[in-house]
């Protein structure tokens, strides 16, 4: 049964055609990624039913703490996968189950670090959100499920899936995630409502730990289920402090973590300056950040689908699949951006609609909206290249990428811009960095592939 295992994953990353390779990985990835998305504009959704924007602003101001989780997802994920991957390339099995059980320990461990911390320095956290007398029990009530009790299943569940995914198995990763997704979706309207318990954004909130909960549950029955042909281990035997293990996850899960630390400063930038103008742009900018996770998310899905492939062929020295694998993710992935953008920008007000009939929202929303959509094809150049760096190895060059984007480019366009366009610039920022970005991310990406060509055909 190994063997037979074996075989299908060296099918997989070595002869299968790009293209049926790429949408083997990718698709179930992206599928995940849209039901992450849905999950992500259930709680804005449902709370938005409720007509209330102070319960919406909960969520929004919230969402930094969120995105924070990210740091320690990409940490010990993306780390641990890439790390997994490369080793499969190489042969390595030793390394493959002593990476994979390093993720999964420190997930557990740092999950719960990060609720500890949070609970304990709680005013000063609300204080660093923006979070207003009039805000405050609908976000401390969001947060008290979504983070002082759930960091560690939401971080844990988003780990393994990473850890799945980078032995090839992408449609049991995406399952595992999409099945807390659902269930929180199928839970919000339950938990939020009048009709049902009438909890607001706490139910919200409620919903989200539960769902986070049973997605940690499948994937450890998964692994209890498969672990005569897994290569995932977590054991408690197999988890080491070797330095190869850690110095090798750490140099890509760190930058990594360092570029989703920053993307939280630029949402708590973000949000400070829109909760200057009230509550109304506060839930205004919410909605149409959700709404902009469609694109961004697929995107995402993509570049994140293609790293066990990219990371596979890079060990192995198989430069060419790596360049048409890389070419065949961009032509999809930027084609699909470019129709998404244009069906946002001149449906903008009818997307906000969807969310809260409130017309200051949908006003303040629609032009948020437009500005935001118009950066999303450049954001899928910036995806994929980061991709190849994190699967490559190269975690200096998705640092410095970071660095570009939200130290250099992005919070110094939200200060410029809302001086100039107060309130109304703040939406452009993102499109000012990504362009700039997108060039740079194509004239990296030639010279890379034409030095790893250059020196495969070295004597």
């Amino acid at each position: 049964m190994i063997a037979v295992q074996d075989e299908q994953k060296t099918r997989l990353f070595e002869q299968m055609p790009v293209a049926q390779a790429v949408i083997k990985l990718a698709v179930p990835t992206v599928l995940s990624s849209l039901v992450m998305v849905l999950y992500n504009l259930a709680d804005t959704l449902f709370v938005g039913m409720l007509n209330d924007p102070i319960e919406n602003a909960g969520v929004t101001l919230a969402a930094p703490v969120l995105l924070a989780f990210n740091a320690i997802n990409n940490l010990f994920g993306v780390g641990s996968s890439s790390m997994m991957s490369r080793a499969l390339g190489r042969k390595d099995m030793k390394t493959v189950a002593q990476s994979s059980a390093f993720g999964f320990y420190c997930a557990v461990f740092f999950g719960l670090l990060f609720s500890l911390l949070c609970t304990a320095l709680k005013p000063q956290l609300m204080a660093l959100l923006g979070v207003t007398a009039e805000t405050y029990a609908s976000t401390d009530g969001y947060m008290l499920w979504t983070v002082s009790f759930g960091a560690m299943p939401a971080i844990l569940n988003v780990v393994m899936a990473y850890l799945v995914r980078a032995e090839g198995s992408a449609l049991h990763a995406s399952i595992g995630t999409m099945s807390g997704c659902l269930l929180n979706i199928a839970l919000d309207p339950i938990f939020v409502l009048p009709w049902g318990l009438d909890m607001g954004a706490a139910g919200a909130g409620l919903a989200t730990f539960i769902s986070n909960c049973v997605a940690c549950g499948y994937f450890f029955v998964l692994l209890y289920a498969r672990r005569r042909t897994t290569c995932v281990c977590i054991k408690p035997s197999a988890f080491t402090l070797r330095r190869e293990v850690v110095a090798g996850v750490c140099a890509v899960g760190v930058p990594a973590s360092i570029q989703n630390l920053l993307n939280v400063t630029g949402m708590t930038v973000l949000t400070n300056f829109t909760a200057a103008f009230g509550a109304d742009p506060v839930a205004a900018m919410g909605i149409a950040q959700k709404i902009s996770m469609v694109p961004m998310y697929i995107s995402q899905g993509i570049s994140q689908g293609i790293m066990p492939l990219i990371s596979y062929n890079y060990a192995s020295g198989n430069v060419p699949r790596m360049r048409r694998t890389l070419t065949f993710a961009m032509k999809i992935s930027l084609s699909f951006q470019v129709v998404v953008a244009l069906f946002f920008f001149f449906d903008s007000e009818f997307m906000i609609r969807l969310f809260m009939a409130n017309e200051s929202v949908i006003g303040y929303g629609a032009a948020f909206l437009k500005g935001m959509c118009l950066a999303m094809p450049f954001l899928c150049m910036d995806f994929l290249a980061v991709g190849v760096f994190q699967a490559t190895g190269m975690g200096g060059k998705a640092f410095l990428f970071a660095i570009l984007r939200k130290v250099v480019l992005e919070i110094p366009a939200l200060i410029a811009l809302n001086r100039i366009f107060p309130l109304y610039g703040l939406a452009y920022a993102q499109l000012f960095a990504e362009v700039i970005l997108a060039t740079v991310a194509a004239v990296v990406l030639v010279k890379l592939f034409r030095r790893l060509s250059e020196r495969r055909t070295a004597p």
